[in-house]
């Protein structure tokens, strides 16, 4: 008897007592699960499990999120740098006029955001107990594209309003049709041999700034 005789088996006997004209909507489910572990403080689980994907972590309020921002493009050693149409102005308003600011045009070509230096954003929300940044095209976001490409990504996230608990807490917020990219940590793969490599399928380098109004 194969391994697949053996599992369809188990399959049979477990519903052998289903009628066949019963559908699963007929059956109730019980979903009183918790959707939540509650962690004592959201913004300082968020940023720990930021830390351990390997993010680095920043915190500002709001007067001193320009400098900060200006800093960490300096930083980099930045030339240029491309924002969404929705970015908040006042963001970038502390970066010095050479730095080049490239729009989030529709005819950038992979090509011409991979000469970028970095990208800044906002987010969607931010899931705490999985250190997650979501992403859904927003107008302080941008196309996909553009957080891919550059290997320099500065993510704002206001808290602690766009922060929540879970993942479960997190779905309901967002709309399932838009393009949502869940980022956690900077992008890394791995070989057979666990050797880790960074920056292969999005930003090399990924900066979370914590706003407080």
């Amino acid at each position: 008897m194969s391994g697949r005789d053996v599992v369809l088996g188990r399959v049979r006997r477990a519903l052998a007592d289903v009628p066949r004209d019963e559908s699963p909507d007929d059956v109730p489910v019980a979903r009183d699960y918790a959707t939540t572990h509650s962690p004592a403080d959201a913004v300082e689980t968020l940023a720990e499990n930021l830390a351990d994907y390997r993010a680095l972590v920043h915190r500002a309020d709001a007067a001193a999120l320009p400098g900060l921002i200006a800093r960490l493009l300096a930083e980099r050693g930045s030339r240029s740098v491309v924002t969404p149409p929705g970015l908040p102005p006042e963001w970038l308003s502390g970066t010095p006029e050479d730095v080049r600011r490239v729009a989030d045009a529709a005819d950038a070509t992979p090509h011409d955001l991979d000469a970028v230096d970095s990208v800044v954003t906002g987010c969607a929300l931010a899931i705490a107990e999985t250190g997650t940044i979501v992403l859904d095209g927003g107008p302080d976001q941008g196309r996909r594209r553009i957080t891919l490409v550059p290997d320099h990504h500065i993510c704002v996230v206001r808290v602690p309003d766009q922060v929540v608990d879970s993942v479960p807490r997190a779905l309901p917020l967002l709309v399932p049709d838009r393009p949502l990219t869940w980022i956690s940590g900077p992008s890394a793969t791995s070989d057979i041999e666990l050797d880790r490599v960074e920056g292969v399928h999005g930003p090399r380098t990924l900066e979370v700034v914590l706003v407080r109004a």
